[in-house]
């Protein structure tokens, strides 16, 4: 790349649009549609810190796409945001919404804020005039545009959000629907927090189940005893890792912005955590081998590698070095385009963002819906279905004469909870937006990866809804 530009992210995302444009049938005019940002609306507005001055805060929110409504995306806190970040992480999100067949539109939000050099007043005030922003240009709403968390930001932002827009609109009994991420009380949904993370984990699993995909990589079946390593220990990376390691998974390289840690045996995540809240780095954890730098991580040894961080960590530069068989992103964009080149040749199998970490949406989908019914999931079927499967249980133990266990019978009798119905909903989605994918790229033998075959894959669903629309012929 000496001599040449580097690609904005956003450009990254339409050159990696392109790349799949070409394997479909839709009218270039058609395709530079669904490719263009419908919306963008850049903001400046005064807040008063604690000491008294002004601060002009800079804020965004784009509306990627109008085929289907609401709008969807989270709004992150973090000071390198911009516009051409934000319009890029919209774009993802109408793709990724695409992909496992959730009706939403994509959007994004970003504050250019530090949230770690601001008091929690200064955030709320922040957040607060944020939301009335939006509220203004008509940016948000049930069935307009419905934020999200996203990095920087979580279920209290949210309620900051639910609860100004609630302010602001008085008396409408849908106005829970704004916004999901919420706290419980606040009507957001059990298992939203983990959803992302274990999302990445049944797509990923979803993959390792393909023989010859496995085959491929070198790499037997299943994803028990495979060595993973998770660049990045927020929410999306630690819920990953925590749910590979259940599963059997060895975790032997984590990686945050203060350094990385190695153990070929396996790192202990629970007990990394509390390592790090003890000392403030996950650094000279006992048993583990420090390295100075966190990229250091994205080239230790592995078979499944999950960057769970930030956008373009894997470059030109570095991906000749990586050593693992599959990179599942977890993070938005953390491949660049060369770097997709790279591993294409060397035969490394990226599992695309696009779809992988589309958990999250997924399961602010269900709490979306959630608000709307004013019905908590399980609350009308859990009682109805423990008394059935304990009268067939009863039944059944009659007719053959042996009894169960008590630890089977627990098990057959639970009715859902909340939590149980989110997560099989999650795990249908991912395994169903798996199998969608890998039937285009075996369909087509010219695709050359993945994420070219989830492109066209979210390509068809969007130009056939404009389509369906009667926009375009």
């Amino acid at each position: 790349m000496s001599g040449t530009q580097p690609l904005s992210f956003f450009e990254s995302v339409e050159k990696s649009f392109d790349k799949a444009a070409q394997f479909t049938h839709w009218n270039p005019g058609v395709l530079e549609q669904i490719k263009a940002c419908n919306a963008v609306y850049r903001m400046r507005f005064p807040v008063k810190m604690d000491d008294g001055r002004i601060e002009v805060i800079e804020a965004y929110r784009v509306q990627h796409s109008h085929h289907k409504l609401p709008c969807k995306g989270g709004i992150r806190f973090a000071a390198e945001v911009n516009q051409d970040e934000v319009m890029a992480l919209a774009s993802l999100m109408t793709y990724k919404c695409a992909i496992v067949n959730v009706p939403f539109g994509g959007g994004k939000g970003g504050i250019k804020v530090n949230p770690k050099k601001y008091s929690s007043f200064e955030l709320e005030k922040i957040t607060r005039r944020y939301t009335a922003e939006l509220v203004k240009k008509n940016f948000i709403g049930p069935g307009i545009d419905v934020p999200a968390p996203d990095y920087g930001t979580g279920e209290k932002e949210m309620a900051w959000i639910l609860d100004t827009y609630a302010s602001i609109h008085a008396g409408e009994v849908d106005a829970m629907a704004c916004v999901t991420g919420k706290p419980v009380s606040q009507g957001g949904v059990r298992g939203r927090k983990e959803a992302t993370g274990l999302g990445v984990f049944f797509g990923i699993r979803e993959v390792c189940h393909i023989p010859e995909l496995m085959e491929k990589v070198g790499l037997t079946p299943g994803v028990e005893g495979k060595r993973v390593v998770v660049q990045g220990l927020g929410n999306v990376g630690y819920h990953s890792a925590y749910f590979f390691s259940k599963a059997g998974a060895k975790i032997i390289g984590l990686a945050e912005y203060e350094g990385s840690i190695y153990n070929e045996d396996g790192l202990d995540i629970d007990a990394v955590v509390e390592h790090r809240k003890a000392t403030g780095s996950i650094l000279n954890f006992p048993g583990a081998k420090n390295f100075a730098k966190n990229i250091d991580a994205l080239e230790m040894d592995c078979d499944i590698l999950i960057p769970a961080a930030l956008e373009q960590v894997i470059t030109g530069e570095n991906a000749p070095r990586v050593k693992a068989r599959i990179i599942g992103e977890a993070a938005n964009g953390p491949l660049t385009p060369e770097a997709d080149e790279i591993f294409i040749q060397k035969g490394t199998l990226v599992i695309p963002d696009m779809y992988l970490n589309a958990g999250g949406v997924t399961v602010s989908y269900f709490e979306w819906l959630k608000n709307l019914s004013h019905v908590r999931y399980g609350r009308m079927e859990k009682r109805f279905t423990e008394n059935l499967n304990t009268h067939i249980l009863t039944q059944m133990e009659e007719l053959t004469g042996k009894q169960v266990t008590q630890k089977e019978k627990t098990l057959i009798m639970h009715g859902p909870d909340e939590i149980d119905l989110v997560h099989s909903g999650l795990e249908e989605t991912m395994i169903t937006a798996t199998q969608e994918v890998m039937q285009v790229w075996r369909d087509n033998p010219n695709i050359p990866d993945m994420r070219t075959a989830a492109y066209v894959v979210a390509i068809n669903k969007v130009a056939t809804s404009y389509a369906e629309l009667g926009i375009f012929p």
